[in-house]
C-alpha cells in the first residue's frame, strides 16, 4: 500500500504551509541525506511532537510516551536488551497475542517482519522520539542486561529442557522430529539464537559457525578474519538449534543427510543484512554456517578499501581502459569481490552497461546486469558469458575464471573491444601469468589482452583507540627480514586491547595491494616464456610495489602489526 507523502500530512494538519514545504523540499536537494520531518525539525518550522503525530498518521500507528512507561516484567523479558538496541525498539504491552513496540524509526516496517520473525508473536508499532526509546532502553534495562553466557547458564538450569532434549536425540540415529521442532520453538533456544544472531551482526562477524561435536556443541563467529568461541550450549540442543535456523531460512527440517543452502534476511537498525545458512550433515548432527552480508560493513568505495595513493592512481588510469583483461587474485577471503565491486561502483554510468556473472551474486548493486551461476542446470561461466556477448556490454565481471573454457572466452571478449575483470586464486601478481600459461591460453593472447594483476591481501588494522608505539625486537625484525639499520627512525605499533575492540587490540581490516601493470618490457618476456622470478624483476623496475613491501608499509604507517604483515605476506629473497 502506497503511504501519502509526510510533508503534505503536515500541511493538511495546518503544521505546514504550502511554501514552507517547498523550502523543505528545496533544502532536502542540498541535504539528500536527511528525510522531510527531521530537515523541518531542524529549520525551526514545526516541533519534534508534532512530526510524531504526521507519522503516526501516515503510517497508522498510535504515538506514544514512552519517558515514563511502566512496562510489565514479563512484556519486557520477551525482547532482550541487545534486540532493543539493535532495533531501538521498546517492548511496552502484550495483549491478545499481539506485542507492542514503541519504535525510534517507524518507517522502518522490515523491523517489524524481522521481530515476527525472531520472537514468533504478532508484532505492531507504535511511533515514539528516538531520544526517548534510547533513555527508556537505559532505564528499563539497567542492570537486566544479558549476555550468552546468562543465556546458557538459564538454558543448563531447564531440567525439562534438557530432559526432553535428550529424550528427543536419544536413539543413536534418528531423531523424534516432532519433539525437535517442539524444542526448536522454545522460548529459551529462540532467545538464544536471537542474542547469537544479533551480537555477531553488532560486532560486524563475517560468519556464525554451529558445529556439533561428539561430546559438546560449539559456537564460534569470525571478526576481522579470526574465529572466536563463544559460551558453549548443552549438546543435547544441537538439534533444536540447527532445527530452529532451517526454520528461519525456510529449509527442509525432515531432510538431515543432506547439505542444504537458505537465506535469512533481516533489517537491523534501518540496514539490510543477508545471512546465508549452510547446512551440512556431520558424524555427530548438523553442522550450520551462516556467512553475515551487512552492507553497512563493506563499503563499496575504491577510497575507502586501504590502497596507497600512487597505487590507486594507476589502478584507475588501468580500470578505464576501452578493453582488455583486469585480473584481481589472493586467496578465499582476501577481499577480491570488494575490491571488484568496488571498481565497478566506480564505472558504474549511465553511459555504461555492466553485466556480471557469479556465485553467488553478493551484494546487488543498482544500474548492473547480475546473473547468478547454478552449475546444476548447466548456468556455468562460460555459458553465460557466450550469451552476455550479445547483451552489448562494455564492461564484464566474470566471477572467476576456473577452466580454459572460461579463460578463452575472457580473452576472446577483451579482443572484440569488452574489458573484463575477473578473479584466480594465486599467491601474487607475477606467478598469475604463469597460471594463465598452465591453463593452456597461449602467450601471444596473454599479451595482447592482459592489462593489469592486482594481488592483495587482508590484514587486521591496529585499534584506534589503544594503539602504542613500541620498540621492535631483534626476534620480530629477523622474522620480518630485517635488519636494525633498515627501521632506523621508523615506529612500530600495537594495540593494547580495550573495551572498543573487545581486548584484541584490533579492530576492522584494510586491504595490502601489489599491482602488476603490464607494459612493453613485460610482454616481451611473456612472449619468451619468462619465469616468475623474471617477471616479478620486470615488474619491480616498472614500480610495483610487492604484498611484502606494502605490508612493511601500512606497519611503518600505525595501521597494522608485525605479526599480521608476517602471516599475510611471503618474504621475499
Amino acid at each position: 500500500m502506497a503511504l501519502r507523502k509526510l510533508g503534505q500530512i503536515l500541511v493538511d494538519m495546518g503544521y505546514l504551509t504550502e511554501d514552507q514545504l517547498w523550502d523543505v523540499l528545496e533544502e532536502q536537494k542540498r541535504k539528500p541525506e536527511l528525510r522531510i520531518g527531521e530537515l523541518a525539525v531542524s529549520m525551526g518550522l514545526i516541533t519534534e511532537d508534532q512530526l510524531l503525530e504526521a507519522l503516526g498518521e501516515q503510517l497508522g500507528m498510535p504515538v506514544v510516551d514512552v519517558s515514563n512507561v511502566n512496562v510489565p516484567a514479563q512484556v519486557l523479558e520477551m525482547v532482550p536488551e541487545t534486540m532493543a538496541s539493535l532495533y531501538k525498539i521498546v517492548p511496552i504491552d502484550f495483549r491478545g497475542g499481539v506485542l507492542t513496540v514503541a519504535m525510534a524509526e517507524p518507517e522502518n516496517l522490515a523491523a517489524l517482519d524481522d521481530l515476527r520473525n525472531l520472537l514468533d508473536v504478532e508484532v505492531q508499532g507504535a511511533v515514539a522520539s528516538e531520544s526517548a526509546v534510547q533513555a527508556a532502553i537505559a532505564r528499563l534495562y539497567a542492570g537486566k542486561q544479558e549476555s550468552v553466557e546468562d543465556v546458557v547458564a538459564e538454558l543448563e538450569q531447564d531440567e525439562d529442557l534438557l530432559a526432553r532434549a535428550e529424550a528427543a536425540g536419544s536413539s543413536e540415529h534418528s531423531l523424534d522430529l516432532e519433539s525437535v521442532e517442539e524444542l526448536a520453538e522454545a522460548a529459551p533456544v529462540k532467545k538464544l539464537l536471537n542474542m547469537v544472531l544479533l551480537l555477531a551482526i553488532r560486532d560486524k562477524a563475517s560468519d556464525i559457525h554451529f558445529e556439533p561435536f561428539e561430546d559438546e556443541f560449539k559456537m564460534r563467529y569470525r571478526v576481522d578474519g579470526v574465529l572466536y568461541e563463544m559460551v558453549p550450549p548443552p549438546r543435547h540442543l544441537a538439534a533444536a538449534i540447527a532445527t530452529r535456523i532451517k526454520v528461519m531460512a525456510n529449509l527442509d527440517i525432515a531432510e538431515r543427510r543432506l547439505p542444504q543452502d537458505g537465506r535469512i534476511e533481516l533489517n537491523v537498525g534501518g540496514n539490510p543484512v543477508d545471512m546465508r545458512v549452510s547446512v551440512l550433515p556431520t558424524m555427530f548432527g548438523e553442522s550450520v554456517v551462516l556467512r553475515v552480508l551487512d552492507r553497512t560493513v563493506v563499503q563499496l568505495d575504491l577510497n575507502k578499501i586501504g590502497m596507497p595513493p600512487d597505487v590507486l592512481k594507476r589502478f584507475r588510469e588501468v580500470i578505464r581502459k576501452p578493453n582488455g583483461i583486469i585480473l584481481v587474485t589472493g586467496p578465499t577471503g582476501s577481499g577480491k569481490t570488494t575490491t571488484l565491486y568496488s571498481t565497478l561502483n566506480e564505472l558504474n554510468d549511465i553511459s555504461v552497461k555492466i553485466i556480471t556473472t557469479e556465485d553467488p551474486v553478493e551484494y546487488d548493486l543498482d544500474g548492473i546486469v547480475q546473473i547468478n551461476i547454478n552449475e546444476e542446470i548447466g548456468v556455468t561461466f562460460a555459458n553465460c558469458l557466450r550469451s552476455i556477448l550479445r547483451h552489448d556490454p562494455d564492461k564484464i565481471l566474470v566471477g572467476e575464471i576456473r577452466d580454459l573454457e572460461t579463460a578463452e572466452i575472457a580473452v576472446q571478449a577483451s579482443l572484440t573491444g569488452h574489458t573484463v575483470f575477473s578473479t584466480l586464486h594465486t599467491n601474487d601478481a607475477p606467478s598469475t601469468i604463469t597460471r594463465l600459461r598452465d591453463m593452456g591460453i597461449p602467450p601471444f593472447l596473454i599479451t595482447a589482452t592482459l592489462e593489469a594483476v592486482l594481488a592483495q591481501r587482508l590484514v587486521r588494522k591496529i585499534c584506534e583507540d589503544c594503539r602504542v608505539a613500541y620498540d621492535p625486537t631483534p626476534e620480530e625484525l629477523m622474522e620480518l627480514g630485517l635488519k636494525p639499520s633498515d627501521v632506523e627512525g621508523k615506529k612500530f605499533y600495537y594495540g593494547r586491547g580495550c573495551e572498543r575492540c573487545n581486548n584484541t587490540g584490533y579492530r576492522g581490516r584494510t586491504g595490502i595491494f601489489e599491482l602488476m601493470v603490464i607494459n612493453d618490457e613485460i610482454r616481451d618476456l611473456i612472449s619468451a616464456n619468462a619465469s616468475t622470478d623474471e617477471l616479478r624483476a620486470a615488474a619491480k623496475r616498472n614500480g610495483m610495489m610487492t604484498l611484502r613491501e606494502a605490508g612493511l608499509q601500512a606497519m611503518y604507517n600505525g595501521i597494522t602489526t608485525v605479526e599480521e604483515v608476517v602471516r599475510e605476506t611471503v618474504f621475499e629473497e
